[in-house]
């Protein structure tokens, strides 16, 4: 399958792979960037190991992971992904999204996301789309329950996190039919 590049005023969303990832290695030392994932990109090996992990679920169809370039500032910012994509029931997650601490709160995450719904719902005709975040992660639920997405119950201790922690998760879905009335609200 051949990646669509997303795009919009705001943020252009292009394949992350081994070709651009070196774009992203500032980004991934800032400090408690992913303080809620059970992922390490703290290092440039590192990072390229989380990049090598998404490149191959790419090959076998169950992850398209995007480099998100910020339009207005000009700069690469993070990274989203496509994952555990279910051709046959037609559902698929979108997470594993991190974007320097500079772009949080600018409007960058709200327009990724609605390109990925859209994408999703009107060009890959999925029926559902999920979420699932650390329970602990007030920002990441409440943007999350602003794009419109409804929270379906909580995983207890389901992730083993590097510290040892076992996190909760909660799992936020938006169906197919929910996607014109938010499609309305999400962008002015």
């Amino acid at each position: 399958m051949k990646v669509p590049t997303l795009e919009n005023d705001r943020v252009k969303l292009t394949l992350l792979d081994l070709s651009n990832y070196k774009q992203l290695i500032p980004i991934g030392q800032q400090k408690d960037l992913l303080q809620y994932s059970p992922s390490d990109i703290s290092t440039a090996e590192k990072l390229k190991e989380y990049v090598e992990i998404a490149v191959d679920g790419y090959y076998q169809k169950s992850i398209i992971p995007f480099i998100v370039f910020d339009k207005l500032a000009q700069v690469y910012a993070g990274s989203t992904r496509f994952g555990l994509i279910n051709y046959t029931n037609k559902v698929l997650h979108i997470g594993w999204t991190w974007i320097g601490k500079e772009f949080q709160g600018t409007g960058l995450n709200v327009n990724m996301k609605f390109l990925m719904l859209q994408y999703a719902f009107e060009t890959l005709e999925f029926d559902k789309v999920e979420f699932r975040i650390d329970e602990r992660n007030i920002k990441s639920r409440k943007a999350v329950e602003k794009l419109g997405a409804t929270l379906e119950g909580i995983l207890r201790q389901d992730t083993l996190m590097l510290d040892g922690f076992k996190r909760s998760t909660c799992c936020y879905g938006i169906l197919k039919e929910e996607w014109l009335d938010i499609k309305k609200t999400l962008l002015p």
